[in-house]
């Protein structure tokens, strides 16, 4: 008796997957094509690794293990790197929406939210591709090039890419005037990198900009990127270099890090996949 109306919904659900692969597919054809925005998008974080890093590095001594600027700034390219990609996906929702391309997707005979979320994985595929990219340059930080070590920060990049890219989505369908998107993204992006210890340590803020650090999720990725990396170096880190956001005094440990950064992505798609389910 269950049969008939069975096949009907694994059918649905199979339409569901096929739709979502559609436009995760789509993503992915205009990544590999567009090879000068690749080495763009790569170019800055690499720059700033050789040029600031090396730079910085001849004022700052080095660790016995050899650590010194260039392995503390190396978790923030990689951060760097995903971000921008990441965001993209909200600037491409957006593109589509003026071009009328959008429109022709909802009118599919699926769920809204599937094409939304098939959206967020191409973008997070991308944004994770492209810190892929920086991992070989790993040797420029002092970093060893450790099979797990290289999984591991992948892995890292993967959860902050789908969160990033939650993030850009959600300002897409929830800011509905261009102007007032793009100028949301441009206020927003700079400070959750200067606030989040990419570039120099958060020790170093004033006290009133503490509060920042602690609520700013990127805060939280680039200390377990950078947390990650600090157990595989052969000898110890300077602490004023390698210390994170504290909770009154206590560290977090990187599990709960991520843990957090990937339930804020999840909130921030389902949000997200609601308010796109609204649009008219």
């Amino acid at each position: 008796m269950t049969a008939p109306a069975t096949a009907p919904r694994a059918s649905r659900y199979a339409d569901e997957l096929a739709a979502l692969g559609v436009v995760w597919q789509r993503d992915m054809l205009h990544y590999v094509r567009d090879r000068l925005k690749i080495v763009v998008t790569v170019l800055q974080p690499v720059l700033m690794l050789l040029a600031l890093g090396a730079g910085l590095a001849a004022l700052l001594p080095a660790s016995p293990g050899g650590a010194d600027y260039r392995t503390f700034l190396f978790p923030g390219m990689l951060v760097m790197t995903v971000q921008a990609p990441a965001i993209s996906a909200g600037v491409a929702l957006v593109t589509d929406r003026q071009a009328g391309f959008l429109r022709e997707m909802i009118v599919a005979p699926v769920r809204r939210e599937t094409l939304l979320v098939g959206r967020c994985l191409g973008g997070a595929t991308i944004a994770a591709c492209q810190g892929a990219l920086l991992l070989p340059l790993a040797g420029i930080a002092h970093l060893p090039y450790d099979p797990v070590l290289l999984a591991l920060l992948l892995g890292e990049l993967a959860v902050v890419a789908l969160a990033m890219t939650a993030l850009g989505v959600l300002l897409a369908v929830t800011i509905t005037r261009t102007e007032s998107f793009y100028a949301v993204l441009s206020v927003l992006t700079m400070p959750l990198i200067f606030l989040s210890g990419a570039m120099f340590p958060v020790q170093g803020l004033p006290g009133w900009l503490s509060w920042a650090v602690l609520i700013n999720p990127v805060s939280y990725a680039v200390d377990a990127l950078r947390r990650t990396i600090t157990g595989y170096l052969p000898g110890p880190v300077p602490p004023q270099l390698f210390d994170g956001p504290r909770w009154g005094g206590w560290s977090p440990p990187v599990a709960l890090e991520l843990a957090g950064i990937a339930v804020l992505g999840a909130v921030m798609l389902v949000w997200a996949s609601r308010r796109f389910g609204r649009l008219g």
